[in-house]
């Protein structure tokens, strides 16, 4: 079932109070696990697309400067009130924007990341075209998210709640080969992270410099399982 603007801003109001509870800790491996592949530089200028109630905010280095997107109002209220608490001001900046149509100049970022975002998006190829166009040519992108599971007991409890994606403000049933396939992401590697390996961690080397229609096939880019 296809995902709209206004099912995910009404999703996220429901979680939003919740929010830290329930996903913090399950989601917190995964997290901590991009930052550290971000192998961040002082100075580096860093977008997190979808920051939500700002949980991975602490992590990142203090000599780098931090933005933070979000659909969700609610959301991004509490990640302002995270930052205050951490004193984190002076090098966090939140906007509520829509990550498939951002206000950003081109080549604006290091790094940008999206964690536990693409199922989200209802256009993911949209929300990785933008994210490339924001990043500098040669920068790194990282998706974080769930995709559909090879196993059949797991991929067919998926494919039972795609009907409620609307409610859920997610897709249960999110394929990885048809988002690489849309995406014609440049992978430098892909990690499985979170209980059971049953998330993945995408790093991808930009490559806005050059028309997508020019970029390398899948099959040969530079992808390693780890």
């Amino acid at each position: 079932m296809t995902l709209d603007i206004e099912a995910i801003r009404k999703s996220y109001k429901r979680y939003a109070a919740g929010y830290d509870l329930l996903f913090g800790g399950v989601f917190h491996a995964g997290r901590t696990t991009l930052v550290q592949r971000m192998d961040l530089q002082p100075g580096d200028r860093v977008l997190e697309v979808g920051v939500g109630t700002g949980l991975s905010l602490p992590m990142y280095p203090a000599d780098v400067e931090i933005v933070g997107i979000d659909l969700s109002p609610e959301m991004l209220e509490r990640a302002e009130r995270r930052c205050r608490r951490l004193g984190m001001q002076s090098r966090v900046r939140l906007e509520l924007m829509d990550a498939e149509d951002m206000s950003f100049d081109d080549a604006s970022f290091d790094k940008v990341a999206a964690m536990y975002v693409a199922t989200v998006s209802p256009r993911p190829a949209r929300l990785i075209e933008e994210m490339g166009r924001v990043c500098k040519p040669g920068g790194d992108l990282f998706i974080l998210n769930h995709f559909s599971s090879a196993n059949p007991v797991l991929g067919g409890i998926e494919r039972l709640l795609a009907p409620l994606s609307r409610r859920l403000g997610w897709r249960p049933d999110f394929s990885l080969e048809e988002f690489l396939w849309e995406t014609r992401l440049d992978l430098v590697e892909r990690i499985p992270v979170n209980l059971f390996g049953y998330w993945m961690l995408l790093h991808a080397r930009n490559r806005m410099d050059m028309p997508m229609s020019m970029a390398a096939p899948l099959s040969q880019t530079a992808a390693r399982a780890e």
